[in-house]
């Protein structure tokens, strides 16, 4: 008798092992079949947008004063020579009127319309076009004004296998990338000026906010900060900071613990 009760335990014990293995195993395939949409939708989305708007160069703008005795030898010469982008967004805005900006990172695959909304949730969830998608999209934090006196601006996005939004991101930490001294330049374009910015830190590091500050609240405090972004850098880019300059940052997720993120100074820009 004990016997059968035990084979009894043991069949009900099996058969519950293989339900939950079926179950997980469906939720695995689901993920990935969502996983595969949304990616496919995101795609679409972006070949709709690089056909419909219009990115041109332009060369002139104004120099930022660095305040600093640069060496002739210093690749920042070379960087205030480069164009910038310059987007007319208004098929943007008929199909998102949240959209702030467009980015391009050389040397990786970011070449994207930025948006912002009331806080920093909304597009981990949803695409361009505010349909549901976890694929997300790129956006500024919800703090930083878009008009020329942010010291930190702050773009983020979803580091996608598929290097779309800033999957490309990782790039930054490669050899290959690193380099090529020509994709140490961040070029933005936003309603209100286009600017050109020079990459003064990359890293990957466990998830911290300490480098996601938008407000200082003196220039020794913000130089403090400057320091921290510039010693935490993986690789040396020769690059001079100080409290006079203003600064752009590009986040994601470079695992599930850690971020990957990109910093540089503004040195060009033209008003529009």
């Amino acid at each position: 008798m004990k016997k059968k009760i035990k084979l009894k335990y043991k069949n009900i014990a099996i058969i519950l092992i293989y339900i939950i293995c079926f179950i997980m195993l469906f939720i695995s395939i689901f993920k990935i079949i969502k996983w595969k949409i949304d990616a496919n939708n995101n795609n679409i989305l972006i070949d709709e947008i690089k056909e419909e708007v219009n990115i041109e160069e332009i060369k002139d703008g104004e120099i930022i004063n660095q305040n600093e005795d640069i060496s002739k030898f210093n690749p920042y010469w070379d960087y205030i020579k480069m164009n910038m982008i310059n987007v007319d967004f208004s098929q943007l805005k008929k199909t998102n009127h949240q959209t702030k900006g467009w980015i391009q990172v050389n040397g990786t695959n970011i070449n994207y319309p930025f948006v912002q909304t009331k806080d920093n949730k909304y597009y981990l969830t949803h695409s361009f076009n505010k349909s549901y998608n976890d694929a997300g999209w790129l956006f500024v934090d919800y703090r930083n004004k878009l008009d020329g006196t942010d010291k930190n601006t702050i773009i983020y996005a979803h580091g996608r296998i598929d290097t779309t939004m800033f999957g490309s991101l990782k790039n930054i930490l490669k050899s290959g990338w690193l380099k090529d001294s020509n994709n140490y330049v961040v070029k933005l374009s936003t309603e209100y000026e286009n600017t050109l910015w020079q990459v003064f830190s990359v890293y990957h590091i466990p998830t911290t906010s300490d480098y996601i500050q938008t407000e200082f609240s003196n220039s020794d405090t913000y130089q403090n900060f400057l320091n921290i972004l510039l010693n935490r850098s993986n690789y040396d880019f020769n690059t001079l900071i100080n409290e006079n300059d203003n600064i752009l940052t590009l986040s994601t997720c470079y695992n599930k613990s850690d971020k990957v993120v990109l910093h540089a100074k503004l040195i060009k820009k033209v008003n529009r």
